[in-house]
């Protein structure tokens, strides 16, 4: 159906591996937790513009014609190189903004002036506890407030004139390996936030504070608690028993469970319903966790949530028993469309497992499950006509031996949101092709304080020797972007992309479609066909999305630039990028700013030794690299979202090594103390194996 660009056989090896007038002054109802005046076309005041999180502008002053004449209209350099994945709020005439490591920043929407910047001083230490670099999706403003949810667990609420602190809470156990990094939703006076750390071996939960004092106002867990313990005194409660009934064994109580709501939260006004989207399970192994037995609610679910209280409405699973890491975190838009000349409430998302979801919004039904990628989905073997239950392929599991699984765990769709235009009635998907993982199991698995506690064993995880080979399974990992039409149920246009984990999407009423990418271009296509027609080479990676809105009758475009995220693949791909500093690009016609040019630094030389290590040692050092390193610092140590330790002087001098990996003298940079992973002997060997790929490579 789309993309099919590697072989099978490439594949297979990458499975070892671990994506006019400008305002037509169009208004929309404003939700009841901000005002009860309408939305202006002109602003963009929710993550998604409105609360039906559609991602889309009305505003038609740059449209399919001109889109040619657009540049740069004004930009902001920020202090941090690491993955800038925010969604700009423009409210008032003014852009609120999160960057890496959770500070915030208000700009004069029309002249990019700072008014003024906060920085939550988030330690760096925190750095180790988050699976995915230490981003931040964004803010929300109501009421005069900015609120932001910190990498370290603290929700903050700011003065949204002078950016001063107005109050701040710990939302988690901060002892425990719990983290922030989706935006926050205000919805009718309280401020609403979930977490992240499912890989570490958490229990995920959502929790609404009130806006105005930052105290709890309800909390509903996903997942059910020790049934030792009694009732959690939360939400959560009245579904407990429901809950517990679903999961088998102790696997889940000793090991979290999973279950983080760590990105798409959405009210729906109409029904007065919060949806919740719910990740994984932890450990990914379903025997770990669960015997292998029961649909673990609520999993890699959609949730239906009263906002008054918490309590439970409806929920629909959509990959029950989840073992590959397949989130429902993904963003959820909200829309009416017509089936069969009848309207319907509806709720679509697309989550990493690789279907297409259309759910009825009062009922929680399914209307319709459908692959959006021709990548074979080897997980699922069809949908209970009856129930709208996924029925799952028993052989994808891998407790008792290895099984080659697609999609792999990066998904056909992560976070990077979708969009919907009421004026095509389509959804625009950045999707990344993946391939399939060899899953196996961990053996003697034992809980690990501080570790990836996923019961797969990542020790698999390595690349083939030949150069050759390894560039070509580079180069099958593609993207897409990709027009779904959800009432036909099925692809309208799909544009091929020669990168994975391209940015997030935005639709305009000029019939456009904007979306940046990996390699680092923001592009313009035709809403309607998906032809190219505008392109600005930003020089450094984009992943979030963009918005658009007008100040004084002129509409502008703005983007966050900033290449990072996860790790698993970022070096594999861009073995030779750089870190650099984020950027908030905004657009307009006839703009001339020209940025300043990126300073590319030379990089430092392999760093070898002229000694090889034995091949027992080097073995050794690369499961101690596979087991604790590789997820921050890239497959086949090609670097990641860290730096390239094949170039560390580090690696050539054992003192300066141990200072770093055993004493922690980088903890402030996040690189914290690994002794209580390793071994003496375990981190030699790991040095010897960092000097044996920087000889590799030098050779």
């Amino acid at each position: 159906m789309m993309i099919r660009t590697a072989a099978r056989s490439l594949m297979a090896i990458f499975a070892s591996l671990m994506l006019i007038v400008c305002s037509s002054r169009t208004t929309y109802s404003r939700p009841n937790h901000l005002a009860e005046a309408p939305i202006s076309g002109d602003e963009w005041p929710l993550h998604g513009r409105t609360s039906n999180e559609e991602r889309y502008s009305p505003l038609h002053q740059i449209s399919s014609t001109n889109v040619s004449a657009l540049g740069v209209a004004w930009y902001r350099q920020f202090d941090t190189d690491r993955g800038q994945e925010a969604t700009p709020i423009m409210v008032d005439g003014k852009i609120y903004v999160s960057t890496a490591w959770s500070k915030v920043f208000s700009f004069d929407a029309r002249t990019g002036q700072l008014l003024w910047s906060f920085d939550p001083k988030v330690p760096g230490q925190v750095n180790v506890k988050a699976c995915c670099d230490v981003v931040n999706r964004g803010v929300a403003v109501a009421d005069g407030r900015v609120f932001v949810a910190t990498l370290d667990g603290r929700l903050i609420a700011l003065n949204a004139k002078s950016g001063k602190l107005l109050w701040s809470v710990s939302t988690v156990d901060r002892s425990k390996p719990y983290t922030s990094t989706g935006a926050p939703r205000v919805v009718k006076g309280k401020v609403v936030i979930g977490n992240s750390g499912a890989e570490f071996g958490v229990r995920g939960y959502v929790t609404a504070f009130d806006a105005s004092t930052g105290k709890l106002a309800w909390r509903f867990y996903t997942v059910p608690g020790d049934p030792a313990k009694g009732p959690d005194h939360a939400a959560s409660d009245d579904k407990l028993a429901d809950m517990a009934k679903t999961w088998y064994g102790k696997g889940w109580i000793e090991n979290g469970g999973g279950g983080t709501v760590w990105d798409s939260i959405v009210y729906d006004a109409e029904f007065n319903q919060l949806y919740i989207g719910v990740g994984n399970g932890g450990p990914y192994d379903y025997k770990l966790r669960s015997e292998g037995k029961g649909d673990n609610l609520f999993l890699s679910s959609i949730v239906a949530l009263d906002p008054d209280t918490g309590k439970y409405r409806w929920h629909y699973q959509e990959t029950p028993g989840e073992a590959w890491d397949y989130t429902a975190t993904q963003n959820m838009i909200l829309a009416t469309l017509t089936f069969e000349g009848k309207p319907r409430k509806v709720l679509m998302q697309a989550p990493k497992n690789g279907l297409f979801y259309v759910i009825d919004r009062a009922t929680g039904d399914l209307i319709s499950a459908d692959p959006y990628t021709n990548a074979e989905l080897t997980w699922f073997q069809g949908l209970n006509g009856a129930t709208g239950r996924p029925d799952v392929n028993p052989a994808a599991y891998y407790s008792e031996k290895p099984s080659m699984v697609s999609p792999g765990p990066t998904g056909v769709h992560s976070w990077h949101p979708m969009a919907f235009s009421p004026a095509t009635d389509l959804v625009y998907v950045p999707v990344q092709e993946s391939g399939a993982l060899n899953f196996t199991a961990t053996k003697d698995f034992k809980m690990k304080p501080g570790d990836w506690n996923t019961g797969t064993d990542f020790r698999a995880v390595v690349l083939p020797d030949d150069p050759a080979v390894v560039s070509s399974i580079a180069k099958s990992l593609t993207g897409a972007l990709v027009a779904w039409d959800p009432v036909q149920r099925k692809v309208r246009w799909v544009v091929h992309q020669p990168y994975q984990r391209n940015g997030g999407v935005l639709a305009t009423g000029g019939n456009l479609v904007f979306q940046g990418t990996a390699d680092g271009r923001f592009v313009a296509y035709s809403a309607d066909q998906g032809q190219a027609l505008w392109e600005y080479k930003v020089g450094n990676g984009i992943v979030a999305a963009p918005i658009s809105y007008a100040v004084d009758g002129e509409q502008y475009v703005a983007i966050m630039a900033g290449f990072g995220g996860s790790a698993i693949t970022t070096g594999f791909q861009f073995p030779q990028k750089q870190r650099l500093p984020g950027r908030l690009l905004v657009f307009k016609l006839g703009g001339t700013v020209t940025p300043e040019a990126y300073v590319l630094s030379n990089r430092p030389p392999l760093q070898v030794t002229e000694t090889p290590a034995g091949a027992g040692t080097i073995r050794r050092g690369q499961d101690a690299y596979q087991l604790h390193c590789m997820t921050c610092h890239g497959i086949g140590v090609l670097g990641g979202t860290l730096p390239d330790l094949r170039r560390s002087p580090a690696i050539v001098d054992k003192a300066a090594f141990d200072a770093i990996v055993l004493g922690g003298a980088l903890s402030q940079n996040g690189m914290v103390s690994f002794r209580r992973r390793f071994s003496r002997e375990d981190e030699e060997a790991l040095r010897q194996f960092l000097q044996s790929k920087a000889r590799e490579d030098r050779n």
